[in-house]
Parts: structure tokens; C-alpha cells; sequence
């Protein structure tokens, strides 16, 4: 029998890269304080494995939440983003691809929230994709534009930026996913952001932009595997063919999950530093 423990140990233990040290985390705010729709029944706590690496795993989530890492007054820009880990939709990848970009956008201005969401591929899990952890991502940007003014952010310029599975949430919030045959309620105007970032995202063939799409920067590796380093050069020719604004960044190496780590010191590792300048360039953000 599949044990998320085991697992998670065995393949984090396999990583030699230090981790960014940022202190005690924020406090996380549920979503859906008396509980998430589709979560009845469930347990609280989720599993969380740290590592060897100090990074960790997160199983187990039925009480999805944003956690959030505002810039100070003197540093912020209105901008915000919802950062949304991978992990293949069976484990949150959380450390380098949430708390790690969190945090370096609020040190320069960028308010950003890290979201806590249901795993529908995880073993015996009950949750659909396109319901359960959809939900949880708009249900995220809602409540970020809802207490806009509170956290002093500009509601219109409320972008996502997803890491691989996160991606492909990313995308769907967008509203440029291609779901299939499934039935998949509405988006409102509340829960669509402003501009999309996927980062090496997953099923990337499957992103279908229209006209209507968010401004979009794509990064990811070319030793990354086909299915997304040939996928997300595709789809940067989809998103031009419809008009929508898109920066492409494809680094010789990297592979897959690169994320954000203070000892990347790999040409992959200073794509946040072209995302920011992407959002300034974009208008998202103010430049100096």
C-alpha cells in the first residue's frame, strides 16, 4: 500500500539543496471557515514531511487556505499574486514553489499568497480537479479582491502564478483551460485575475488562450520533459495567434521543478527576476 511518508522521505532525501530560511510563516486564513464544500467528513490536520533539504511536502489538505505575505507600507505596489504550488495534484510541493516566491515578492513590493488546495489525484482522494481545487483557487482570488482595500492592494491587478499542477490551476482560473468533455461551473468576474504566470505547467497542450485571456509569462527548461518544453513553446505561438500580450523565457537547463531557491544559481533560477520585470513591464507593477 502506497505510503505518503515513505514516499515523500525517500524522494526528498534525494535532494542536496539548502533551503531559503525565512522565519515563522504567517498565519494561513481558511477559505471556507466553516469548511470547504465536497471536504464533509473529513480530517483537520493535514501531513506535512520536511525533507532532509528543510523542504517540505504537504498530503493530506481538506481545509484549503491562503497564507498570506504582504509588503510593507513603504514598499508596496498594489500588485498581488497567488502563488499556487505543484506536485502533481497527489502532494504540495510547498516550500520552493510557495513561501520561497512568496516571500521575494513581498521584499519588493508585491503582496502574494500562498494557496493551500485539495489534491484530487492523491491516494483514495474524492476530490475532481475541475470542482474541488478549481473551487479553492477562485474561491482564493475572491476573497484576495474581496479585502482588497484591507491588505492594500489594487483589486485590478490580482494575477496567479502556478508551478506545474499549480499551473494548470493557474490556467483554469484564467479561463484558458481546455477541460474536456467535463462540466465545470462558471467562472465570475470576481475570481479572474489579472495576468497568469505558469511556470513549467502540466498539461500545457491543454491551455487553449482566447482573446479574452490574461497577459501570460511562461517560463520553464528545455531538459525539462517534452510534454512541457515543446508544449509551452506551442502555446506561446497559441497565445500570440489570439493577441494576448506573452513573455517566453525557455532556459537550457534546469528540468523539471526548479522553483525558487537561493542556491540556484543556474540561469532558471533568475526567472523570478524576469517575471517581476515582465509585471513592471506589463504595468502591474510600477517601475523605479
Amino acid at each position: 500500500m502506497f505510503n505518503p511518508r515513505i514516499f515523500a522521505l525517500g524522494i526528498i532525501g534525494l535532494v542536496a539543496i539548502a533551503p531559503i530560511s525565512f522565519g515563522a510563516e504567517p498565519d494561513e486564513i481558511l477559505l471556507w471557515p466553516q469548511g470547504a464544500p465536497g471536504s464533509e467528513g473529513k480530517p483537520e490536520k493535514e501531513i506535512v514531511i520536511t525533507g532532509r533539504n528543510g523542504e517540505r511536502s504537504i498530503y493530506g489538505v481538506h481545509r484549503p487556505s491562503i497564507t498570506p505575505f504582504l509588503p510593507t507600507k513603504e514598499k508596496a505596489t498594489g500588485a498581488v499574486v497567488l502563488v499556487i504550488p505543484g506536485g502533481g495534484h497527489r502532494v504540495l510541493a510547498w516550500d520552493h514553489e510557495g513561501p520561497n516566491l512568496a516571500k521575494w515578492l513581498s521584499e519588493r513590493g508585491v503582496a502574494a499568497f500562498v494557496l493551500k488546495y485539495r489534491l484530487a489525484r492523491e491516494t483514495n482522494s474524492t476530490y475532481k480537479l475541475e470542482v474541488h481545487p478549481l473551487a479553492d483557487t477562485r474561491k482564493a482570488i475572491e476573497t484576495i479582491r474581496a479585502r482588497a482595500s484591507e491588505w492594500g492592494i489594487d483589486s485590478k491587478k490580482i494575477g496567479v502564478a502556478g508551478f506545474s499542477a499549480g499551473g494548470e490551476l493557474a490556467a483554469m482560473a484564467a479561463g484558458n483551460f481546455d477541460f474536456g468533455g467535463a462540466q465545470v461551473e462558471s467562472a465570475s468576474e470576481e475570481s479572474k485575475p489579472a495576468f497568469q504566470a505558469l511556470i513549467y505547467p502540466g498539461k500545457s497542450r491543454q491551455i487553449i488562450p482566447t482573446k479574452g485571456s490574461p497577459p501570460a509569462f511562461l517560463a520553464c527548461a528545455y531538459d525539462d520533459r517534452p510534454d512541457i518544453s515543446e508544449g509551452l513553446a506551442e502555446l506561446y505561438l497559441r497565445f500570440k495567434k489570439v493577441g494576448v500580450r506573452t513573455e517566453l523565457h525557455i532556459y537550457s537547463t534546469g528540468g523539471h521543478g526548479f522553483g525558487v531557491r537561493e542556491t540556484n544559481t543556474k540561469p532558471a533560477g533568475a526567472w523570478a527576476e524576469r517575471f517581476l520585470e515582465w509585471m513592471k513591464d506589463s504595468g502591474f507593477v510600477n517601475k523605479q
